[in-house]
Parts: structure tokens; C-alpha cells; sequence
């Protein structure tokens, strides 16, 4: 992934070749607006264009991901300047595209899709984002008292929608295996006393980390398996205790057919669209910085996987993943008891 790729200032997708070179390529039809519940904003190169170009291609609801042990400060400090230069930045690069030739058919095309897209009332009031902040499984050695006690104020914050991402990583092993278990459970037991959802990172860990939940009990308020990427027989339990399955990326991949096949296992009433930004970027777009824009190739993947070809009964499809993305994630703070005093007074 190379963070120094061009910056293309138009809406188009260019998918990266070989010797430095891009190509446009196609942005399938989706027919609704669509959520990317797990990318990390502050991490792009910019991400108010990031948000600019979701804001074109209708990614309207975006759940950012920071750690407190990393990048949270960022985040919060940021995130709202960020949406608020998006906006301007949409029009510009709606303006720039149209203003493009057409000679390329797949430019023609484009073109045609944001004509449909900004015509609808109200399609430039901005992203719609809220924030999960937790500590990673990566960072679980760095996770003391002051980070405990800094993670706990941060809970206050109104744009928090969750707890993430965390839980155990032992493929990569950069915190001791029982260092991760106990960061693991303490963020566990927090949105038990919060009524706050998780987001879990798992890696090589799976039958560990439902072991630990099961013993610590699932949150009530939710459980999101972010970027599923096994297999069924892996992602079943998991759905026995109702936990939300987030795709990303990996469901693109062309030898992914046994994450297509978890992606048809799961509820309607349960499933959701991300991209793990800026990691993880959808076929055709493998190879460069993903953004939240990508959603529309992964959300395009999961309709077709699902057997939802028209554009009809995609809308349909995509307005019931919105309502899982924001019955989960957007939900009013006092539907949770998130008093700050009370998170404060627990130092």
C-alpha cells in the first residue's frame, strides 16, 4: 500500500496497474446508501477528500475506529473539521468529474451514476459519523492505568458509539497472549457497566475469545465481528449468540468463495458493510489506500453473493443493512447510561 500515491482530484476510481500507472475503472450501480462501519479516518492520507469522495458515492454513515493508546486524540480532535471540509470538497469533485470528457466509456458511465446521485434532496448534508475507541489487541502492553482512566473520559464523548476495536490477535503476537486476555476482559466488563456495543478484532483466536465472552457474557447492547474473512463452521457459534458480521475486502477476493459463503449464513437483520480503512481495499482496488468510497464494491459483492441483482431489491437490501449499522452505532447515548460523571468517578 503505498501512502504516496496521486491524489486524483475527481470521483472517479482508479484502480492501480503495474509501473506506477492507474486506470479508471467502473463503480458498480448500488441503488441506496450505504454504511462503512469500521474505517479509520485520521489514518488516511487526507481524510476530508476520503469523506468527500463516501459523500459522492453514498456512503453516508461511517463509524470511525481509534485507540487510546494510539491515535485517538487525533480522532477526536479532528473528525468534525474533517466532515465539515468534506463537503465543499464533494461539490468540487462532482464538478471537476462532469467537467471531464467523454471518450472513456467508463468515464461517460461515471459520470452519468453522479448525475443520479446528486439529484436527490439532501445528498450533500455531509457524512454522518460517530466514533469507537477502545484499545486494540496490538497495543493491549501499553494499556495501564492512565490509558484506562484516558479511555474512560473518552466514553463520555457523545460521538461514541462503541467499544473497538478489541479483543485478541495471536497470529502477529505484539502483546503477550495473556497481557491481551485481561485488556480483552476489562473492556469487556466496561460495556457491561456502559450498555456500551463492542467491536472485536479477532485473529487466530476465535474459539478463545468466545470462550472469554462466554464466561464474561456478551453485551447486551451488541457484538460486532469486524471484517469476517473465515470460513462458516468458524462464524457459526457466533451467530448462535447473535452478534452482528461486519464484510470488508476480503468477501471481493476471488478466492474468498468460503467467505461468501459466511456472508450467506448470516441474518439480514445482522449483517453489515466496511473496509477497514485504509487497509483492505475491495477487488478491483486491491493494491491502493482504501477509503470509505470503497464500501460500494464490497456493498456490490454482498448483493450479488445474496442474489440481489435489481436495483429495486438492492435498495431494499442496503436500507436494511443501514438500519443494522445505525440501530447499532447511532443510537442515542442516554439508550445506554452514558453519564460522563460516572464514567469519571470510576478513575
Amino acid at each position: 500500500m503505498d501512502y504516496n500515491e496521486p491524489i486524483f482530484n475527481d470521483a472517479l476510481f482508479y484502480q492501480k496497474r503495474k509501473h506506477g500507472k492507474y486506470r479508471v475503472v467502473a463503480a458498480p450501480s448500488i441503488g441506496a446508501a450505504i454504511s462503512d462501519t469500521h474505517a479509520h479516518i485520521q489514518m488516511l492520507p487526507n481524510p476530508a477528500l476520503a469523506l468527500a469522495k463516501a459523500l459522492v458515492w453514498g456512503v453516508d454513515f461511517v463509524c470511525d475506529i481509534c485507540d487510546v493508546c494510539e491515535d485517538a486524540e487525533t480522532a477526536f480532535e479532528n473528525l468534525s473539521a474533517y466532515q465539515a471540509e468534506a463537503i465543499p470538497l464533494a461539490h468540487d469533485l462532482v464538478a471537476s468529474t462532469l467537467l471531464l470528457p467523454d471518450d472513456d466509456p467508463v468515464v461517460a458511465m461515471t459520470k452519468e451514476q453522479i448525475r443520479e446521485r446528486v439529484s436527490h434532496e439532501g445528498w450533500d448534508d455531509g457524512v454522518h459519523m460517530r466514533i469507537a475507541v477502545g484499545c486494540h489487541p496490538h497495543n493491549a502492553k501499553d494499556f495501564d492505568g492512565e490509558a484506562l482512566s484516558r479511555l474512560r473520559t473518552l466514553l463520555s464523548d457523545p460521538r461514541v458509539c462503541a467499544i473497538g476495536e478489541i479483543g485478541l490477535d495471536y497470529h502477529y503476537d505484539f502483546s503477550p497472549r495473556p497481557v491481551q486476555v485481561e485488556v480483552f476482559r476489562t473492556q469487556i466488563r466496561m460495556a457491561h457497566e456502559l450498555g456500551l456495543p463492542i467491536s472485536l478484532h479477532i485473529r487466530e483466536a476465535h474459539d478463545e475469545a468466545l470462550r472469554i465472552l462466554t464466561e464474561e457474557g456478551f453485551p447486551t447492547s451488541g457484538v460486532l465481528l469486524h471484517c469476517f474473512n473465515l470460513d462458516p463452521q468458524t462464524l457459526e457459534p457466533w451467530l448462535e449468540h447473535d452478534c452482528f458480521v461486519a464484510f470488508g475486502g476480503p468477501l471481493t477476493f476471488k478466492a474468498s468463495d468460503y467467505v461468501r459463503a459466511s456472508a450467506r449464513l448470516v441474518p439480514k437483520d445482522r449483517l453489515l458493510t466496511e473496509t477497514d480503512a485504509p487497509y483492505m481495499a475491495p477487488e478491483p482496488m486491491r493494491g491502493v489506500v482504501c477509503g470509505p468510497q470503497h464500501t460500494v464494491y464490497t456493498a456490490d459483492v454482498l448483493a450479488r453473493t445474496l442474489g440481489y441483482e435489481a436495483l429495486d431489491a438492492r435498495a431494499e437490501l442496503f436500507g436494511q443493512l443501514m438500519d443494522n449499522a445505525k440501530g447499532l452505532l447511532d443510537r442515542d447515548p442516554l439508550d445506554w447510561q452514558c453519564i460522563p460523571a460516572k464514567l469519571i468517578e470510576k478513575d
